[in-house]
């Protein structure tokens, strides 16, 4: 590979790597802050991306489509669906216990997915939705790949510096209670089902916008790009590994993770055709095996921090 085809690649695997970014800082807030289960977090990506897929789309004669609509009010409208739909997740699932909360997400997901399988009207179903436009291209005259890696880099200090913000405010602490000591806060007079509904929906809103950004530089989106695997178990992944509960964390996994993800693909790319499937089972392996290597090292993660109020009942015990 000459220079010039490595550097694509690499622009290439740093857009990717942002998209996945944006997916675990969205995770971090859920899961990192509130301790909120979401293994569903493929269904707000897809809806993000067909979302965007289907209203900046040129006119189709077999499916929704055709509204031409610019790709700033697309990722707007893209990032409030998803926040609805997690709103209505939130409604029957944050009063219970945090199992219903996973087994809802992860079924709706799943839901998602096969509606846009199977529904072709809508988003042209197996086939999936193509010719996505690429915002700004026609005022672009250098490498518009190049561009797409600038402006995602600002969409993500954007939202990195965004939630740090709101994390140092007191709202971002009630959050941080929350996943500490739900009780405890609870006690404290804070209504801990609007602070979740909060925290789920935020996150959800950014997962969505991650999907947008992805369909617009892929400009090809189908629903075996939003399977549990590359959409939600990665994400996990990126987060564990990285530190939940550190933002900076979320971004480190995300570039570690990818990358590692990256690097056997082109692996088993050289496998041969008899060993293919044996070899996707490698992929998968190799992460869980790095995964484990990690937790054993450091528990709380590359850049993760420790539980105050677990150390201090720690030390209370001893």
């Amino acid at each position: 590979m000459d220079l010039s085809g490595l550097f694509s690649y690499l622009v290439f695997f740093l857009v990717i790597v942002s998209v996945y970014g944006l997916l675990s800082l969205g995770l971090n807030i859920q899961w990192g802050y509130t301790k909120l289960f979401n293994i569903g977090i493929a269904g707000f990506f897809a809806v993000g991306a067909y979302t965007s897929a289907i209203l900046t789309t040129p006119p189709a004669m077999d499916r929704v489509g055709g509204f031409n609509m610019p790709f700033l009010p697309a990722i707007v409208i893209a990032v409030l669906l998803s926040g609805f739909i997690a709103f209505l997740i939130g409604i029957p699932t944050l009063k219970l216990k945090e199992d219903y909360l996973a087994i809802a997400t992860i079924g709706i997901a799943e839901t998602i997915r096969l509606f846009f399988n199977n529904e072709a009207w809508l988003a042209n179903g197996v086939r999936g939705v193509s010719g996505i436009p690429r915002p700004f291209q026609h005022y672009i005259s250098f490498n518009y790949n190049l561009f797409y890696l600038l402006l995602m880099v600002v969409f993500v200090i954007g939202v990195y510096l965004a939630i740090e913000k709101a994390l140092k405010s007191p709202w971002g602490r009630v959050l941080k209670a929350i996943g500490e000591d739900e009780t405890v806060t609870q006690a404290m007079g804070k209504n801990i089902i609007r602070y979740k509904m909060e925290s789920l929906v935020l996150g959800s809103m950014i997962m969505g916008m991650a999907g947008s950004l992805y369909a617009h530089f892929i400009q090809f989106i189908s629903p075996e790009v939003f399977v549990p695997m590359s959409g939600t178990f990665l994400v996990w992944v990126m987060l564990i590994a990285g530190g939940s509960g550190s933002n900076k964390g979320a971004l480190l996994g995300a570039l570690v993770i990818w990358g590692l993800w990256s690097l056997t693909d082109l692996i088993t790319n050289v496998v041969p055709v008899a060993y293919a499937v044996k070899a996707g089972a490698f992929r998968v392996i190799a992460i869980a095996i790095f995964l484990e290597v990690i937790l054993l090292v450091r528990p709380q993660g590359i850049l993760g921090e420790k539980s105050v109020m677990k150390a201090a009942k720690k030390q209370e015990q001893e």
